[in-house]
């Protein structure tokens, strides 16, 4: 099916030269070792370098740190077709928010010593915002990050970290004024090979997404220099976090429409094969209605994803819009799950059909980049003025 639509007017041909090559690395690098990354908990390293090798994260960096030079479209096709494999494993998503974070907010010195390493696939990286207690309230955070002579002192605990197992460059939202509520926010970089006082919890349990490593930090006087502040000064956190919020919305969104694309594919096969009372499942109307039904879902949804794309190509993606994305993308991911789900009847329960891991991985997607249900307010905010 793909990410583009026909009228999709952000797409040339470098994209769909892309699109096919991201395909094929996923199809015989990734896909065939989904189960064996369920069954370990996290992604092997090895992997993270090959998609490095191949220029997977690159594609909107600039040439100058190792990327290709293009834009967020690059890294939109990236997500897609991880989605469109059936894989939510890897945190691919995570990488591509990190880069853009440090490509937006970094001094040139920040920039030309992290990023390269994120591109190759040499080092990988998760931001830590989540605190057990505040969830979605990053206004609320109690983690600390106090001046030690040209040093910060970083003195807190995050949880639900992706990618919490396996990063080495952590992008840790603390406060550096305890007093000052959203102004005291700053992003400060942990370089987690460099500093001591830094401790990772296990590896969480989850109901999906099994092969995405998710953690708990701890942070014990962990001393980094002042000069891995994100950002000309101190205070700019909340500011920073706002601005980036909205491409990790719509990286969400486009997860959803990739996984969509794969349940469906694999769903239409199955009742074509399958037969119950002397004729193909497909055969049956209810069949044909519901299939009709979640096919129509997926190209509302591909229309709106692409031109959320384009408006983040162009830099005028707001808060509101990637909202929608958000909360309309993955409502209708765990719809088109739970009726696909359906229609493989007992198998659909069975963990051998990647139709149930599907199931399981769609749920946090309602939960995580700030809940559906805030991100009606965001949108009912951008109503009420």
């Amino acid at each position: 099916m793909g990410l583009f639509t026909p009228t999709a007017g952000w797409v040339a041909d470098e994209h769909r030269m892309f699109a096919d090559a991201v395909s094929r690395v996923y199809a015989d690098e990734l896909a065939p070792n989904i189960e064996k990354w369920i069954d370990q908990g996290m992604v092997d390293r090895a992997f993270w370098e090959k998609a490095g090798a191949q220029g997977i994260m690159g594609g909107s960096v600039p040439e100058a740190y190792g990327g290709a030079g293009g834009g967020l479209g690059f890294d939109a096709i990236a997500i897609y077709e991880q989605g469109a494999v059936g894989d939510c494993g890897w945190g691919y998503t995570i990488q591509s928010i990190v880069l853009h974070y440090l490509l937006t907010y970094g001094s040139e010195e920040q920039k030309q010593r992290w990023v390269p390493g994120l591109v190759s696939g040499e080092r990988v990286a998760a931001i830590a915002m989540t605190e057990p207690g505040c969830g979605s309230d990053l206004q609320a955070v109690k983690t600390t990050a106090e001046k030690d002579g040209n040093h910060y002192r970083i003195n807190g605990s995050k949880t639900f970290i992706t990618n919490g197992q396996t990063a080495d460059l952590i992008v840790v939202v603390a406060k550096t004024d305890k007093t000052a509520g959203a102004k005291g926010v700053s992003l400060i970089v942990v370089e987690t090979d460099e500093v001591e006082g830094f401790r990772r919890g296990r590896n969480l349990k989850k109901l999906g997404m099994k092969a995405n490593d998710t953690s708990e930090l701890f942070f014990e006087d962990v001393k980094v220099p002042q000069t891995n502040l994100l950002g000309a000064e101190e205070g700019q956190g909340f500011y920073q976090l706002m601005r980036q919020l909205p491409w990790e919305r719509l990286a969400i969104a486009i997860t959803a429409l990739g996984n969509i694309d794969f349940a469906l594919a694999e769903t239409i096969r199955y009742v074509q094969e399958r037969k119950a009372f002397g004729k193909r499942v497909m055969d049956f109307q209810n069949t044909r209605f519901k299939l009709a039904e979640m096919k129509t879902k997926a190209e509302v949804l591909r229309a709106f994803v692409n031109d959320c794309i384009a408006r983040a190509e162009a830099g005028t993606l707001d808060a509101a819009t990637a909202s929608m994305a958000k909360y309309w993308g993955t409502e209708t991911q765990n719809e088109v799950m739970h009726e696909c789900l359906q229609l493989f009847g007992g198998y659909g329960f069975m963990m051998e059909y990647p139709i149930a891991r599907l199931y399981a991985d769609a749920r946090v997607q309602m939960i995580y980049g700030g809940t559906n249900e805030i991100m009606k307010e965001l949108i009912a905010r951008s109503i009420d003025v």
